[in-house]
């Protein structure tokens, strides 16, 4: 029988957590209800990244265009973010667990923005898993940040307006959100719904994608553990035949 480590386990899994609201729905219950149950689903899938030797775990929390919800759905969710957050930082640390939240944290108010670096702080010298938020964040905001930066840096460097022209894909990478930050080997996404939805969309183009009709708040270790199976069967060839 095959152990578990030597199994191909992926660096960095990202999911795309999606069906909250349906979840609610089903049960009879307003959509935030369907966001606390799914506090729980991340508390699950963080232990089994640290039991499964996943180093990378990102979430998608909460997209740029998530801002255009009802404001009481908004509001609820970003006071349950920094209830978690403030609840889980113990529990992190014990288990060695960098905490990280990347997105256009310009539209987080200050209140957020505080725990979240209290946060961070608190985590930054961790490495069994590095946990990343994606919170008021879009892949194509990201790749127009990253454009905005390099003709800030042309603007103020002219000369190094030439080496653009034989910039690479790893030089550009470097110009984004994620920096520093593997590209997902794996992503995730929730409630049957087979799209991006704007997330990664650079960082993404050579991921293996994983499409499941559970729920968000039903994803708990053992949607996890059966992911990670799929993706350990997968021949990823990047363009080139094996």
């Amino acid at each position: 029988m095959t152990t578990e480590n030597s199994k191909k386990v992926p660096l960095h899994v990202s999911i795309i957590m999606d069906g909250n609201g349906r979840w609610a729905k089903q049960r009879g219950k307003e959509r935030v209800f369907g966001h606390f149950e799914g506090v729980e689903s991340v508390r699950a899938c963080v232990e089994a990244s640290v039991e499964t030797g996943v180093r990378y775990l990102s979430l998608f929390a909460f997209s740029e265009e998530n801002w255009g919800r009802p404001d009481a759905e908004v509001n609820a969710l970003m006071e349950l973010m920094v209830k978690a957050m403030r609840a889980e930082m113990d529990s992190l640390n014990k288990n060695g667990v960098r905490f990280m939240v990347l997105g256009n944290r310009a539209h987080l108010s200050d209140q957020v923005n505080r725990v979240i670096d209290e946060c961070m702080e608190m985590t930054s010298s961790n490495e069994t898993l590095t946990l990343i938020l994606f919170m008021s964040y879009s892949g194509k905001w990201d790749i127009l940040q990253a454009a905005k930066k390099l003709v800030s840096q042309v603007a103020s460097e002219p000369s190094s307006a030439s080496s653009l022209l034989s910039m690479s894909n790893d030089d550009f990478s470097r110009y984004l959100i994620t920096d520093g930050i593997p590209d997902p080997d794996l992503i995730i996404r929730t409630s049957g719904e087979s799209r991006l939805s704007n997330y990664l969309l650079w960082q993404g183009a050579y991921s293996e994608l994983l499409f499941t009709d559970v729920l968000w708040p039903d994803f708990r270790k053992g949607e996890f553990r059966s992911a990670l199976e799929s993706y350990s069967k997968r021949d990823r060839r990047y363009g080139k035949v094996k």
